[in-house]
């Protein structure tokens, strides 16, 4: 089978992680006889530092003749007095725009080798498996006017929360969909008792829940769910809720896996070719120093392979080989711990490709 690519390193740890994934799928393509390209565009500040914009068109013509995009991270404290529109992060938020990607599908799991990697209690974290659905392209982040203004003569300023109800219905019934094929529960996360907004959320969620009988619909308010999420998060199934909260509550659950390192995401566009991406920022600080953990962008390949390319047995083999690797007690520095011995980016690409291509391993 033959798949384009089109890789966006972006920024800061991005070229490391980015270039790992890349060198995975190559592997995959050897192991089961596929044929994938690979072309490179640009997003975030090395795009600006090239073309003097966080997105060139260049790179949205790029990603629309391509099958899937997998992109790296963005940002840095280099463009940080940038003008808001010439700021790295817009490139996410326009390519979001642009592409149509208006869901993100964040899966949130356990692994067991890693339990001492995390804060929390193992009897708390052990058999997690949920997925957060968040909605993309609405909300305070797309929402117009933002800006800073004068308000009775003292500076203020204001950002605007805004969704059509339609927005709203996709991405709940996405989350029903998904729902349907794991536990049949759906949590959707609002903040009702406060935001108009929240409000024609909840009335939106009941209609979509109408329709699918079989399941489960429960409701629950935003700062509940940010508790709930390290008290009980065996409780969760599919969570679904709108862009800002979305954001906040799936970076709270890298807890969970104990580093922003191992989570990986998928963001669903309607009609074209979905992203993926770890869901950790650049990380400037250790850009550079081949200390980064590649596993959340090796799992977001893999979620490629499975949600954009059919491939199945391909995305299994690719997260058996990221178990087997931490089975064996291999680390990267964010998730070693105190006694362990860490391994460096390339040499984990390393031991993750070796593990992929031993059959024992598929």
């Amino acid at each position: 089978m033959k798949r384009k690519i089109a890789v966006l390193p972006g920024d800061g740890i991005g070229k490391e992680v980015a270039g790992g994934a890349v060198e995975i799928l190559e592997a995959v393509a050897e192991r089961f006889e596929h044929e994938f390209t690979f072309e490179y565009g640009q997003i975030g500040g090395a795009a600006i530092d090239a073309t003097g914009q966080p997105l060139p068109d260049e790179t949205i013509e790029l990603c629309k003749s391509s099958d899937a995009i997998l992109l790296g991270a963005v940002g840095g404290p280099k463009w940080d007095s940038q003008p808001t529109h010439l700021r790295p992060e817009r490139g996410l938020l326009k390519i979001r725009k642009d592409l149509n990607l208006y869901a993100n599908l964040r899966p949130i799991s356990y692994f067991s080798s890693l339990s001492e990697a995390s804060p929390l209690k193992q009897e708390i974290i052990e058999d997690v498996d949920f997925i957060i659905v968040r909605e993309l392209t609405g909300g305070l982040y797309f929402g117009k006017p933002s800006e800073r203004t004068i308000f009775e003569g003292k500076e203020a300023v204001v950002d605007t929360l805004f969704y059509q109800k339609e927005e709203m219905r996709r991405i709940i019934e996405l989350s029903f969909e998904i729902a349907s094929q794991r536990q049949k529960k759906v949590t959707s996360v609002d903040k009702a008792n406060v935001l108009e907004s929240s409000r024609l959320w909840r009335e939106t969620a009941e209609e979509v829940a109408k329709n699918y009988p079989d399941v489960t619909l429960e409701h629950m308010l935003v700062d509940n769910a940010a508790m709930q999420l390290i008290r009980n998060p065996r409780q969760f199934d599919v969570v679904v809720t709108e862009n800002m909260f979305g954001d906040i509550l799936s970076d709270e659950a890298s807890v969970l896996t104990g580093s922003l390192g191992m989570l990986s995401s998928a963001s669903i566009s309607v009609d074209g070719p979905s992203l993926f991406e770890p869901i950790h920022g650049s990380a400037p600080d250790i850009a550079g120093k081949n200390v980064a953990n590649p596993l959340a962008t090796i799992l977001s390949a893999a979620y490629m392979l499975r949600l954009s390319f059919g491939m199945e047995k391909e995305a299994e083999a690719v997260e058996k080989a990221v178990h087997s690797v931490l089975d064996s007690g291999f680390r990267t520095i964010d998730i070693a711990g105190n006694n362990t011995e860490s391994l460096s980016t390339e040499e984990m690409i390393a031991e993750v490709k070796a593990a992929l291509l031993n059959e024992v391993a598929i």
